[in-house]
């Protein structure tokens, strides 16, 4: 049971996973369960999906976590194109740059939903967003928000010409962040757990930010620094 990168389908472990999907009216498939899960199994025949029961064996197979929770299916899903993130009314959009580890893409998207962000791109080698540890490390919030890809370039283009100012998070340097001013329109871009930001990108954006941090440590976990820059962004702005 497995869906490729490139196909439009998807794996989703877990019941909490599709339980999200199904509220997001995304397109199940198939289901499998191991008779654990016989409600959520139950509500997602009800949407269409074809239910399949077998032995906890045959779920452990089928499923790729190590203790399996009792479902798993398969789900259409794609990504958005990059305009539903960048072009978004007050955008603040969320561009993760070579971000390799899929649990940390997935914590940032959770972050992204959780604080108001317009969407979130997967940009120049971060870890695809439809690979199940994505989808599972953001606990459903794939379905909420815009989700896209590309390259930080073309994004990067794409916000200057939206009139957006492209910020970047850098470990040291910039502007601390509660003294930025990030009330406009805008695309926050954050780099990998190693290196960060490539030089080259950092001098394509309009603004540099840190985040304040106490003498001898030396950056965050990037899921981290972008939850932190974007709860400042939330902070700055009015409800609307």
């Amino acid at each position: 049971m497995a869906a490729g990168d490139d196909a439009d389908f998807v794996l989703l472990d877990g019941e909490h996973l599709l339980s999200e999907a199904l509220a997001a009216n995304i397109f199940i498939e198939l289901v499998l369960t191991d008779g654990r899960a016989g409600t959520i199994a139950g509500r997602a025949r009800a949407a269409g999906a074809s239910v399949y029961e077998g032995s906890t064996n045959v779920l452990e197979a089928a499923s790729p976590v190590r203790t399996p929770s009792g479902v798993v299916a398969i789900a259409k899903w794609q990504l958005a194109p990059m305009t539903d993130v960048v072009g978004a009314r007050h955008a603040c959009g969320l561009g993760l740059v070579g971000v390799q580890d899929p649990g940390n893409v997935g914590s940032a998207i959770r972050a992204a939903d959780a604080l108001g962000a317009t969407g979130v791109l997967a940009l120049d080698g971060t870890a695809s967003p439809r690979g199940w540890k994505t989808l599972r490390g953001a606990m459903g919030s794939s379905f909420r928000v815009p989700i896209g890809g590309g390259s930080t370039r073309d994004a990067i283009a794409l916000a200057h010409r939206k009139d957006q100012t492209v910020v970047a998070a850098v470990a040291s340097g910039g502007t601390s962040i509660e003294r930025a001013d990030l009330t406009s329109p805008l695309l926050l871009l954050v780099g990998n757990e190693g290196a960060g930001l490539a030089p080259d990108v950092v001098a394509l954006a309009d603004q540099r930010v840190t985040v304040p941090m106490r003498p001898g440590v030396e950056s965050l976990n990037v899921a981290v620094t972008a939850a932190l820059i974007l709860f400042e962004i939330r902070r700055q702005r009015p409800a609307k």
